[in-house]
């Protein structure tokens, strides 16, 4: 149960690669993977973490193995948090950019193709701000994945 089948050093250097390349994959996917998800999403999400299970134990089964991961994939996000609260450019490495979508009651079609949402979801952005086309100022695709919609100002 404690016997470890690979070096402790491994399950880390594991961990680390697997963080990485799976953080590198959801931030090339695009804002959608991290914001609202769909079922076809959550699926996704969850055979993700089934597919590199094996990358990270090796094969290992033992229980301290299992904390070793843990404990270095718990270590890389606070990392990660850490470096993206100290510095603007790791932030906006890390987490990203919003994305103007729309200004001024019109919707900037081919930013919606590349960030690959459809009209159903900026519908529902603008019910939710309760708010018509022709009221809104800004649309902005945030680094979260939800859409922020700003009124124009009444006067």
């Amino acid at each position: 149960m404690l016997d470890l089948s690979l070096p402790w050093w491994e399950f880390i250097l594991r961990a680390v690669i697997v963080f990485c390349v799976l953080l590198i994959m959801v931030r090339v996917s695009g804002r959608r993977t991290v914001g609202q998800f769909t079922p076809f999403d959550l699926l996704v999400v969850m055979l993700l973490s089934e597919a590199v299970s094996n990358s990270l134990s090796g094969g290992d089964d033992s229980v301290l193995g299992g904390l070793i991961i843990a404990g270095t994939l718990v270590a890389l996000n606070m990392s990660v948090a850490y470096m993206s609260s100290h510095s603007k450019k790791m932030s906006d490495l890390l987490d990203g950019t919003p994305v103007l979508l729309g200004r001024d009651g019109k919707m900037f079609d081919k930013v919606l193709k590349k960030c690959r949402l459809s009209d159903t979801e900026v519908q529902e952005a603008l019910r939710e701000a309760d708010c018509t086309m022709e009221d809104m100022a800004y649309a902005f695709l945030e680094a979260d994945g939800n859409i922020t919609i700003q009124t124009k100002k009444q006067s």
